[in-house]
């Protein structure tokens, strides 16, 4: 069901999902995230549109992922977290299978879940004041295997290796030098630009544009993924790593890990 959270707004050929959480960076709960899919899966089923753009509200922040807050509510038994992973890889998969081609306008901070929104989109706007990371070390997050794979896809083993082992935090020139940023425009023009982007691919042929999105998707072929790497992928929820470090986030100290 629609999220007041999650709003879609459409110009013409061209729609925007907007995540309207300003005051904490865009970061998305439970709900929000089954909002953000479900408005995805609705503006795919939509062959009128031509471009699809995601964005935060305000300039500080695209999102800062998951609203780490909610995870006492949402997360640390087996039912929750069956709910809260089924719900988290629907809407990322969600992004990345969009009918339309769609655009990330990564306006200051990018992290987290919310760089992995940015990563399954098929473009990423961003400027100097641009933050991309994905922290998922300093809270003993194991980072699912469909969320790396465009990672790795955009920018290659050595810079995921940054971002997921030594846990570095990009600016925007870094980001764009290393391929994760498609675009770097000037502090303050990235909604223009992603707007002035979707502009152009809306005047493109959109069977074209649907089959080269599809086909290039394809040529990546299905993930090596077993039964028993899916059950490893989650099962950091489980241990005290991810418990302290989660405690710890909340109370604002570093967190200690010991390995299980």
């Amino acid at each position: 069901m629609p999220h007041d959270l999650i709003k879609t707004s459409r110009d013409g050929v061209i729609a925007t999902i907007l995540i309207d959480r300003a005051a904490k960076r865009n970061c998305l709960d439970l709900p929000m995230w089954i909002g953000l899919g479900e408005a995805l899966a609705a503006l795919s089923a939509d062959e009128s549109l031509r471009a699809v753009i995601i964005r935060g509200a305000g300039e500080e922040a695209f999102s800062a992922g998951a609203d780490i807050a909610a995870f006492a509510a949402e997360r640390g038994t087996p039912e929750r977290e069956a709910v809260y992973s089924h719900e988290l890889h629907g809407a990322f998969h969600a992004i990345r299978t969009c009918l339309h081609p769609t655009i990330a306008a990564c306006s200051g901070w990018t992290m987290g879940g919310g760089c992995g929104i940015a990563t399954m989109c098929d473009f990423r706007i961003g400027s100097s004041a641009t933050r991309m990371g994905i922290p998922a070390r300093n809270l003993g997050i194991f980072y699912a295997y469909e969320e790396i794979d465009p990672i790795l896809q955009i920018c290659g083993y050595a810079t995921t290796a940054e971002i997921l082992i030594e846990g570095r935090v990009l600016t925007g020139e870094e980001a764009y030098q290393k391929g994760l940023l498609s675009r770097l425009v000037a502090d303050g023009a990235v909604h223009a630009e992603a707007n002035a982007l979707a502009t152009r691919i809306a005047q493109g042929s959109p069977l074209s544009a649907r089959f080269h999105k599809q086909a290039m998707q394809k040529l990546r072929g299905a993930l090596p993924i077993t039964a028993a790497d899916r059950e490893r992928e989650g099962s950091f929820a489980y241990t005290e790593d991810f418990r302290n470090a989660a405690e710890a986030f909340l109370a604002k100290r570093k967190p200690v890990f010991e390995g299980h």
